[in-house]
C-alpha cells in the first residue's frame, strides 16, 4: 500500500499537518511499521546543509500552505509541537519528497530514526524551554531574525508593520491591562438576545421564527442591530467614517457628512424650527435613513407612549451608523476615539445612550452594561456623556459586582471615584451583596461584611444629605433620633452645594429601588446608628468630610448637566442650575459644547416672519411689493440712506393718493324700500 493511500485511511492530506511524534510507537502491527517507515524515509540526515537540500526545503514549505493566513494561524501550534533542532533536521509537515519515495525500506534507518524520536519526545518539556527561550532571544533583537524560523520571521515583520503604521487592529487599551479588563466589550452581549435567552431559553424567545429571507448585497452583517423586514430598503444616507490618525495605539476616526446628507440636514434643521412633527415624518419619508431626524421623531413618540415605534427608530439609526464604520474601526477593542467636538460624532454617542436606556427598560440590565462601557470607551478621558454616573447603577442591575469594584481600584487613583457619591454608595453595596452569596467561604464572608459596613459608613459621612431622600423614595418611616439629628436634619439637605444636591438627587431618583430589600434596610439601619455614635464621639473624619463639602461641589461641569437632561429624572432635572433650564434644549443635540468643532456651515436664510417690521410696514408691503421699510437701515452710507428715505417719502405719498381715490369712490346702496308693512314674515316670495 503507498503512503498516499495509508495518509487517506487516517484521514489526514497531504502537506497540512505537522509530524506528530505522540503516535509514534514501537511496532505495534505491520501496517503502523510500514506506515512508520514510509514517514520517516522523507526526513533528511542533519549533516546535509547544502545549496540544493535548502531550496528544496523552501520549495517544500511553501507547497505545504495554501496561503499566507494558514501560515500565520499554524505559526504558534507548530512552535509548540516541533522543536528548533526538529526544524533544522527535517522539512516542515510529513509530507515525502517524490525522490525519496522508496518501498523497499531500510530497518536500520527506520529503527535508529524511531529511537532519535523517542528520545526527543521524552525530553518534550526541555525542547519547550529551548523554544521559548530562542523565541524571546529573536525577538529581543531589533529587526535582526536571520537565526529565526520562517513562521517567526513573518510573526516579527507583522509587529513591526503594525507598529510603524499604527493603523492595525489593536488588542490592548491605552490604560495598560487594567483598563482592558474593566472595560472589555464582547461581541455577543451586545446582542440582547443572549441575555434574554440565558433568562427565558432560546424556545421562548425565538419561538417558531423563520428565517429571514433577504438580500444580503442590500444588508451588511452588523453585531449591535440586525434589519427587520417592515424597515425600508436601505440605501447609502451619505455617512462615512474617516481615520483622522493614529497615536501609541489609539486610533482617532470621525464622522463625516456628504454633500448631499449636508442638505438633507439643513432641511432637518427647517422642519425643526417649523415645530411641527409632520414635517420630520415627510423628511423621513424621502430620507428613511437621516440619523437626526430618527433621533428626534423617536424622542416625540416617546413621549406619545408609543415605546415600540421609539425603540425602532433608534435601531434603524443605529444600523445606519454601523453600516458606514471604518475598516479598522472596531467595537472592542477600546483603543478607537470619537471627539464628541464634532458634532457628526455626538449622533452616535446619543443613539448609543437611546439604545442603552431602551435595553435597561427592556429588562436586559447585561447587554445595557455592555454598551455604557462601549460608550465611556470611545472617550474615556472626556467621557462627555459622563458614563461613570451610570454605570454602577447597570453593574448592580446585572449583578456583576466584581466588575465594578475592579473599575474603582483602577481608576480611584486618577479619577477619584469616591468622591462620586454613586461610586461611594453602590461600591459598600456591591461588598454587601457578596457577603450576602451562599457559595463563599465564612471567613471571606466576614471579610467583605466588615468592608462593607466601613465603606457605607464613610459614605455616608462623606453624604448626609443622601439618606433623607433615599428613605422618602423607598416609603420607609425613619427613626426619631435620625430626623431630630443635626447630622441627618433638614440642615443637611438645605447646606449642600449646588453641584453636590444635583449629583444627589441623581442616584437617588435611579438608584432607590435597589434599597428597598428587607436585608438591605437593616443594613442600613445599623450603618446609620453607627454614623450617629461617631457623630457624637467627635470623630475627625466628619469635620474633615464638611470642610471637603464646603470646598468642593460649587459648579457642575456641562457633561454632568448633559447626562441629567438626557437621564429624564424628575429630582435631577429640577436641580438643574438657571442657566441650564432657561436655554432651548435639542433632543438632536441637548447642550452642544462651547467649543465645537465645526466642519460645515448652514446657509443664511432670511426670515421674513422674524424680522423686526412693525405691522404698519407689513401692510403696506402687501400693497406695494417694492415698500421696504429696512432697506435704508441696513446701508451704512449716508448717501444710501437718504436717497432711500426719499423713495419711502415716494411711496408713503403714493399709498396715500392711491387711498384717498378708493374713498372717494366708495358708493352706498340704499337698503330696498318694503311697500306693504303688513306682510307676512313667513310668507313665500
Amino acid at each position: 500500500m503507498s503512503s498516499r493511500a495509508l495518509r487517506r485511511l487516517r484521514g489526514k492530506q497531504r502537506g497540512q499537518e505537522a509530524l506528530d511524534f505522540g503516535d509514534l510507537t514501537f511496532g505495534d502491527s505491520p501496517e503502523e511499521e510500514e506506515e512508520q517507515q514510509l514517514d520517516t524515509a522523507s526526513v533528511s540526515p542533519p549533516s546535509n546543509s547544502n545549496g540544493n537540500s535548502r531550496k528544496a526545503k523552501k520549495n517544500k514549505a511553501q507547497k505545504n500552505f495554501s496561503n499566507i493566513y494558514e501560515l500565520i494561524c499554524d505559526a504558534d501550534k507548530e512552535a509548540e509541537k516541533i522543536s528548533p533542532d526538529e526544524d533544522a533536521e527535517k522539512p516542515d509537515g510529513n509530507k515525502t519528497s517524490g525522490t525519496g519515495r522508496n518501498d523497499n525500506k531500510d530497518v536500520e534507518r527506520s529503527s535508529q530514526k524511531q529511537e532519535e524520536v523517542s528520545t526527543k519526545s521524552l525530553s518534550g518539556d526541555r525542547v519547550k524551554k529551548k523554544k521559548k527561550k530562542k523565541k524571546t532571544k529573536v525577538t529581543s533583537e531589533d529587526g535582526q531574525c536571520q537565526n529565526a524560523a520562517p513562521d517567526d520571521n513573518i510573526d516579527l515583520l507583522l509587529e513591526s508593520l503594525e507598529q510603524s503604521s499604527g493603523q492595525g487592529l489593536q488588542n490592548e487599551d491605552c490604560g495598560g491591562s487594567d483598563r482592558r479588563s474593566v472595560l472589555h466589550v464582547e461581541h455577543r452581549n451586545l446582542n440582547p438576545e443572549t441575555e434574554l435567552k440565558r433568562y427565558f431559553g432560546a424556545r421562548a424567545v425565538l419561538g417558531n421564527q423563520r428565517p429571514r429571507q433577504r438580500n444580503r448585497q442590500f444588508h451588511r452583517s452588523t453585531w449591535m442591530t440586525s434589519p427587520k423586514d417592515s424597515w425600508p430598503r436601505f440605501s447609502r444616507p451619505g455617512i462615512s467614517m474617516t481615520l483622522i490618525q493614529s497615536k501609541d495605539g489609539i486610533q482617532y476616526f470621525t464622522f463625516e457628512h456628504g454633500r448631499d446628507y449636508q442638505q438633507v440636514q439643513f432641511k432637518f434643521l427647517d422642519a425643526v424650527e417649523s415645530m411641527d412633527p409632520n414635517n420630520i415624518v415627510a423628511l423621513l419619508q424621502l430620507n428613511p435613513y437621516h440619523i437626526d431626524s430618527l433621533l428626534q421623531l423617536s424622542d416625540v413618540c416617546r413621549i406619545q407612549e408609543d415605546q415600540e415605534m421609539a425603540r425602532d427608530l433608534i435601531e434603524r439609526a443605529l444600523y445606519s451608523f454601523e453600516c458606514a464604520f471604518h475598516p479598522l474601526f472596531s467595537l472592542t477593542s477600546g483603543t478607537c476615539r470619537l471627539d464628541y467636538l464634532r458634532p457628526e460624532n455626538r449622533a452616535f454617542y446619543l443613539t448609543l445612550y437611546k439604545h442603552m436606556m431602551f435595553l435597561e427598560k427592556r429588562g436586559c440590565p447585561r447587554t445595557a452594561l455592555e454598551y455604557c462601557k462601549l460608550i465611556l470607551s470611545l472617550d474615556t478621558d472626556a467621557d462627555p456623556l459622563c458614563m461613570l454616573l451610570l454605570i454602577d447603577f447597570l453593574s448592580l442591575r446585572s449583578r456583576e459586582y466584581q466588575s465594578l469594584l475592579q473599575l474603582y481600584q483602577d481608576w480611584e487613583e486618577h479619577r477619584n471615584l469616591s468622591q462620586l457619591p454613586n461610586f461611594a454608595f453602590s461600591t459598600a453595596l456591591c461588598r454587601f451583596h457578596l457577603s450576602q452569596q451562599e457559595d463563599m467561604d465564612p471567613e471571606e464572608s466576614d471579610k467583605q461584611r466588615k468592608k462593607a459596613d466601613q465603606m457605607l459608613q464613610d459614605a455616608l459621612i462623606m453624604f448626609p444629605g443622601v439618606l433623607m431622600p433615599l428613605l422618602d423614595l423607598c416609603t420607609v418611616q425613619p427613626d426619631a433620633s435620625v430626623t431630630s439629628h443635626a447630622f441627618f436634619g433638614p440642615k443637611s439637605q438645605i447646606g449642600q452645594p449646588p453641584a453636590l444636591a444635583e449629583l444627589t438627587a441623581l442616584y437617588v431618583g435611579r438608584t432607590y429601588s435597589l434599597w428597598k430589600e428587607a436585608a438591605v434596610m437593616l443594613w442600613l439601619e445599623e450603618s446609620v446608628k453607627e454614623v450617629l455614635r461617631r457623630c457624637d464621639a467627635k470623630d475627625p473624619l466628619v469635620e474633615d468630610s464638611q470642610n471637603k463639602r464646603k470646598q468642593r461641589y460649587q459648579s457642575a461641569p456641562r457633561n454632568i448637566h448633559r447626562h441629567v437632561l438626557l437621564s429624564e429624572i424628575k429630582e435631577a432635572t429640577s436641580s438643574l442650575p438657571l442657566e441650564v433650564t432657561t436655554q432651548p434644549v435639542m433632543g438632536f443635540d441637548p447642550l452642544p459644547p462651547l467649543d465645537s468643532v465645526i466642519s460645515y456651515t448652514r446657509p443664511e436664510r432670511q426670515h421674513v416672519g422674524a424680522s423686526n417690521e412693525s405691522t404698519l410696514s407689513l401692510f403696506f408691503r402687501s400693497l406695494l411689493p417694492n415698500f421696504n421699510l429696512q432697506g435704508g437701515q441696513r446701508q451704512e452710507d449716508e448717501m444710501e440712506v437718504a436717497r432711500a428715505g426719499q423713495e419711502l417719502n415716494q411711496e408713503v405719498n403714493r399709498l396715500m393718493v392711491a387711498m384717498r381715490d378708493m374713498l372717494a369712490n366708495i358708493r352706498f346702496q340704499e337698503p330696498p324700500r318694503d311697500d306693504n308693512p303688513y306682510r307676512d314674515e313667513d310668507e313665500w316670495d
